[in-house]
């Protein structure tokens, strides 16, 4: 190795001298490293002149090996560094995951393991890159790779006020045809919406398009405030539905077609793997 570093010098400023000064040594002493190098691999690494050195074609090539190398190397102890420094666990969420779901469990994790820090990336396009620990999604776990687990296996029911509920009488399936009702416009394709869902309980007649918005959250807003009946995800509404704030105007439920689940990302670290255990064991969990 130290035959190597010396070269790498001599052969980055093309100069005995000019490595001997950076490394600290004689320039005797790197050019018995490099002699050493030489012979170790039976070939010239240098042209010596008596205004100096020049490389060889074997020189040249092992010097741009060398400090590939050196660069990888490099990284791989920056990246180290970083994740030894990190204090943060980073997970990424939609806003609705992150504001029904995610946070009150984490308000709990944090009276256990107060030491341990926790930065939300919420991001309603549902893509997680290198940027976070850990990821929550809405999706077909089988097409994962690497560590996942699911959150719950939710079913879909039909939510509304007190106030609305009174207000319309909703006894049938049918009845949701004449009521205002909140759509959500969600880009997933696996996201139920009310066709698909009345749909699923045999009923294929017309719904009103009364409001359209594109954040859950704010969905669940305007049916608290009578403006509509809305698709409510249990593990999502649980705490409305606890609270009375939204109830169930019809008995019927759908399973959702697939899970929310948890995702740990590679190079996750000691910390991240806590909190993703701690999230994947958590009693309150609804599976």
């Amino acid at each position: 190795m130290s035959s190597l570093i010396s070269f790498e010098a001599a052969a980055r400023h093309v100069s005995f001298k000019a490595a001997a000064r950076e490394l600290n040594v004689t320039p005797a002493a790197i050019s018995h490293q490099v002699k050493s190098l030489e012979q170790e691999l039976q070939s010239a690494l240098f042209r010596r002149h008596h205004r100096g050195v020049e490389l060889t074609e074997t020189g040249a090539y092992l010097l741009v090996s060398l400090q590939r190398g050196f660069e990888c190397m490099n990284d791989a102890l920056n990246q180290l560094r970083a994740r030894s420094t990190k204090t943060s666990v980073t997970i990424r969420a939609t806003t609705a995951v992150s504001s029904l779901w995610l946070t009150p469990r984490l308000a709990q994790f944090w009276k256990i393991h107060g030491h341990i820090s926790v930065s939300q990336i919420v991001s309603d396009t549902d893509q997680a890159g290198s940027d976070c620990d850990l990821s929550i999604h809405y999706g077909d776990m089988s097409n994962e790779t690497g560590t996942c687990h699911a959150l719950f296996h939710d079913h879909i029911m039909a939510l509304a006020s007190p106030r609305f509920a009174q207000l319309h009488k909703i006894e049938q399936i049918s009845d949701l045809g004449k009521v205002p009702l909140i759509h959500l416009d969600a880009d997933k394709s696996t996201w139920t919406d009310w066709h698909g869902w009345c749909k699923a309980q045999g009923y294929l007649g017309p719904l009103r398009n009364s409001l359209r918005v594109n954040n859950y959250v704010i969905a669940l807003q305007a049916a608290q405030d009578d403006m509509g009946a809305v698709l409510g995800w249990h593990g999502l509404t649980k705490m409305f539905i606890d609270t009375g704030k939204l109830i169930k105007i019809l008995p019927e439920t759908v399973a959702s077609p697939v899970d929310f689940y948890v995702k740990l990302h590679p190079n996750a670290t000691d910390r991240a793997k806590l909190v993703y255990d701690w999230l994947t064991h958590e009693p309150s969990c609804d599976k």
